[in-house]
């Protein structure tokens, strides 16, 4: 079995989010052997590769938890390692997911972007709840948390700098509980640059630890739900970047488009660029934890 690392959403060749790539997957099927794999890997995300009768090919997405139906970096991940290794035949792709068919397109600037499901806006989740999950927290008060999604569940949490945003402490029981309560995959908190709500330099971190992952370096699908969630909010672009990870000390850039009538968000996507960070091959009880 041939096992790649990739890191997607990466900021000038460094940073990223790592995630496992089995370009076979008919090499391990089930279920839960895939979910073991995902854990002995380490990584947030483990993405398999299957045939599809519908599209292109069909991805899987394991943490070390479970299955989860759609992960934005690695699919991600997964084509800038079909680009690198010369096996990209094309440069649009339909992929079959758990979250629906989704369009991905490969840019000769090595990104790559992948459609989303348009948002759907949920249930406002009260301040209080929220800040029962973190210690220094302020939220910014000018929004209202809101569970949305294009694909997965996740809470905007809108905190008030960028300052406080990377002081918070979080509990992570307490956000499993939250998450488990909403069903949510997470929260999504971000702080505005001080400056005219400068989108460009809108920081984030994600934190989904019922699933696994207590924080995450760079998360697509998240940041797609707040590029949206921004949209939604009077904040107009066509184009939204956001940087991720620095708490982690891997700095990530995502990058998320918003199509429109004018009010109404007609499409989304969202992408980034990425590397081959290490590659691992064998059976699979010889696989040892890895290490990028």
């Amino acid at each position: 079995m041939e096992i790649h690392v990739v890191n997607a959403f990466s900021k000038d060749g460094r940073g990223g989010n790592p995630a496992g790539i089995v370009t076979d997957g008919s090499l391990i099927q089930g279920d839960e052997e895939r979910r073991a794999l995902a854990a002995r890997l380490g990584y947030s995300e483990t993405v398999f590769r299957d045939t599809s009768h519908v599209a292109d090919m069909r991805l899987s997405y394991f943490t070390p938890e479970g299955e989860v139906p759609l992960c934005g970096h690695a699919t991600i991940a997964f084509f800038v390692l079909l680009d690198a290794m010369g096996r990209a035949g094309k440069k649009e792709y339909a992929v079959e997911t758990k979250a629906g068919i989704i369009g991905v397109r490969i840019y000769d600037d090595g990104i790559v972007m992948m459609s989303q499901c348009l948002p759907e806006f949920s249930s406002p989740v009260p301040f209080s709840e929220l800040a029962d999950c973190f210690g220094c927290f302020e939220g910014d008060i000018r929004f209202e948390p809101m569970i949305v999604s294009t694909g997965l569940r996740d809470i905007m949490l809108p905190v008030s700098s960028p300052e406080v945003l990377l002081r918070m402490r979080p509990d992570f029981g307490k956000i499993s509980d939250l998450s488990r309560k909403y069903g949510c995959v997470g929260v999504h908190a971000f702080a505005l640059a001080d400056e005219e709500n400068d989108t460009s330099t809108t920081v984030c971190r994600n934190f989904a630890p019922l699933y696994g992952i207590e924080e995450e370096a760079a998360t697509g699908t998240s940041n797609c739900a707040l590029a949206s969630y921004l949209f939604r909010n009077g904040i107009r672009r066509d184009r939204y970047v956001f940087i991720q990870g620095r708490n982690l000390g891997c700095l990530s850039e995502i990058i998320a488009g918003i199509s429109s009538d004018g009010e109404t968000i007609t499409s989304v996507s969202v992408g980034g660029r990425g590397y081959i960070s290490s590659v691992l091959y064998g059976d699979y009880a010889d696989i040892p934890f890895a290490a990028v």
